[in-house]
């Protein structure tokens, strides 16, 4: 009997992974400060993901060896699983250890892409002219806001779970240890947390983590976060939120 049933199948998801910026090219410097974040919170970087971004050593003209970094880093426990910014150079040795470019590139890259390709297909004036209708364009026409809905989980989140939400985050039940909850826009815990909760992953310094009894393990916000060793002991097992001031995580109590 014929087996009609499809070897694989691909499906739209989103994957987080930190991104790491490096702005000096000293090995040794490097590998110390990573050591040193490693051992701030050794559960939430045990076996994690990483994206190097090496576009503020190639802006100021810094050499680096991207085979070297991608060697410490696995040294240290990290999986480098993407490069972006990188050189010419940097993006092929990236190839040939089968680390994938990040293609994502800032509007305003773009901007200049488009703008230097037009210039070398028309008179210099004529791509001024151009340039400068395209610039009011984007300047008149603002950004249409993109309605994300929230993600609502009724279930406890048990220890080894990991949920991401494309929005905002809301668990009505416990998050127990070991797990992990991620969201690209605020979190909420209407009971306790005591796992790793992480709000603004893809950079939104606004996002904010709310829980009715706080226990975390970890809380992070854009990047910035605090282990459970960090946390101030007056707002444990408390309602609190937690909220970004000049990448300092701040964390108050709700009365």
């Amino acid at each position: 009997m014929p087996n009609n049933l499809p070897v694989l199948e691909f499906k739209s998801s989103t994957f987080f992974a930190p991104i790491l910026i490096l702005f000096d090219n000293d090995i040794v410097s490097i590998e110390e400060a990573l050591e040193k974040k490693v051992k701030l919170a050794p559960e939430f970087f045990k076996d994690s993901s990483l994206i190097i971004d090496l576009s503020e050593i190639n802006k100021h003209n810094k050499e680096i060896d991207f085979v070297q970094i991608a060697k410490l880093l696995r040294r240290v426990g990290f999986f480098p699983v993407g490069i972006r910014g990188g050189s010419e150079q940097q993006n092929q040795q990236a190839r040939e250890l089968f680390i994938p470019i990040d293609t994502v590139r800032e509007l305003t890259n773009l901007i200049i892409t488009d703008e230097k390709s037009e210039s070398d297909a028309a008179q210099k004036d004529d791509s001024q002219v151009t340039h400068t209708i395209k610039q009011e364009t984007i300047n008149a026409i603002p950004p249409r806001p993109v309605y994300v809905a929230a993600t609502l989980v009724t279930q406890p989140v048990r220890s080894g779970q990991r949920i991401y939400a494309s929005g905002d985050l809301i668990v009505m039940s416990q998050v127990s240890a070991g797990a992990e909850i991620m969201a690209e826009g605020n979190i909420h815990v209407y009971n306790t947390l005591r796992g790793r909760a992480l709000a603004g992953v893809h950079g939104n310094t606004a996002a904010r983590i709310f829980c009715f009894d706080m226990q975390a393990e970890l809380i992070s916000i854009a990047g910035d976060y605090k282990t459970s060793e960090d946390l101030n002991k007056q707002t444990y097992r408390n309602p609190v939120q937690i909220y970004l001031q000049n990448h300092a995580l701040i964390i108050t109590e709700i009365v």
